[in-house]
């Protein structure tokens, strides 16, 4: 792993990464065993990835770990993934701390269960004042819900006279998303190979690179994020603008 983070450019990195972490269901079908054993074995992954991460300097990194269709799962596997998530928050919040992760949530954080509030309310607090990668999980997230309520808020500024609508920009509504106090994802990495979003950071990914590997969640290590970094280092982002342009930008490309 030494000689391919030494092929990184960490001068180039993405601000944002933003991950859909797939797979783990298939991983664990594939060896003999339940679904809920691959969402076990996922959180390895999470630990490697938040730690090389933090160690080459990322900022922000979004993990989709828990969608609004997800309920819609059999109840005894969204128990099973409450569960995780309560039990995995509350082994690695001290790490987290000690590394000075910062710890966020987006999604409808009312509708989790009452103890993984209080397990992911108590880990944000303990992490609220470190200054290190900004860990940012997507629980019981979905981008059109979070769409809907961004121009809801509009609309009532509107109704109350604090706002006239040929104020609203993109600023403007950037500001009511649950993700205003980050900037958008430069790279966004899906595993196991399919090829779509999912109601994934839809307004937020307008110019996003998009990296699909085949690998599955749970073998998803340090190597495969830096190979997903030396694709997107070798991409022209260009933002609309011509190849001539962007060559005689003083503006560094990341």
């Amino acid at each position: 792993m030494t000689e391919l983070l030494a092929q990184v450019d960490l001068n180039r990195l993405p601000r944002h990464i933003a991950i859909i972490m797939d797979g783990n269901g298939r991983w664990a079908k594939e060896r003999g065993e339940d679904r809920v054993y691959g969402h076990y074995e996922g959180v390895v992954s999470v630990r490697e990835i938040v730690d090389i991460c933090g160690e080459i300097g990322i900022g922000h990194l979004t993990l989709y770990a828990f969608s609004a269709e997800n309920w819609n799962r059999p109840k005894a596997e969204v128990d099973a993934l409450m569960e995780l998530l309560v039990n995995t928050i509350r082994k690695e919040v001290n790490d987290l701390h000690k590394n000075n992760v910062k710890l966020h949530v987006i999604g409808d954080f009312a509708s989790l269960p009452p103890m993984a509030q209080k397990e992911m309310g108590e880990a944000m607090e303990i992490t609220a004042m470190n200054t290190g990668l900004n860990l940012i999980l997507a629980l019981s997230y979905s981008s059109r819900q979070e769409i809907v309520l961004a121009a809801r808020k509009l609309a009532d500024m509107v109704v109350t006279g604090t706002l006239q609508p040929q104020d609203i920009d993109e600023t403007l509504f950037t500001r009511c998303l649950d993700t205003a106090l980050f900037p958008d994802p430069e790279l966004m990495i899906r595993t196991s190979g399919e090829s779509r979003i999912s109601n994934f950071l839809l307004f937020q990914l307008a110019y996003a690179e998009l990296y699909f590997t085949p690998v599955h969640w749970p073998d998803f290590r340090k190597e495969h994020l830096l190979n997903a970094l030396l694709d997107y280092q070798g991409r022209e982002r260009r933002f609309g603008k011509t190849s001539e342009q962007i060559k005689n930008s003083t503006t560094p490309d990341v």
